[in-house]
């Protein structure tokens, strides 16, 4: 995991989504999922602004999920709408953003570093 702080890890396959999750889970960190489509025009609207709070806040981490690239994923998280934003600590789904809505997705990551 590091030299991964700060910055927003895309998961390319089944494999590197359940290590990257398993370690996520243990490091006891706020963890934001951003279920995305490379077609979906808001997705690609809020990621410069998720890598920036990646890059702000190197004490949460931040995954990146294609919903095209690992359909099972999307489909064990019951994401039905892009983007979808996923908040965990320690396994356990606290919160949930459906949405491109930037004020919103700073303000949950605020109230879960509480």
């Amino acid at each position: 995991m590091a030299g991964e702080e700060g910055t927003l890890i895309m998961c390319h396959s089944i494999d590197a989504w359940n290590e990257h999750l398993q370690k996520a889970n243990e490091s006891k960190k706020l963890i934001v999922v951003d279920f995305t489509a490379s077609w979906c025009g808001p997705c690609r609207f809020i990621t410069p602004i998720l890598a920036d709070l990646a890059k702000k806040m190197p004490h949460v981490i931040f995954l990146k999920v294609d919903v095209d690239e690992l359909k099972s994923v999307a489909e064990d998280w019951a994401v039905e709408a892009m983007p979808t934003f996923v908040f965990l600590k320690e396994g356990k789904i606290v919160d949930k953003v459906v949405g491109a809505k930037k004020d919103e997705l700073q303000l949950t990551i605020e109230k879960h570093l509480k």
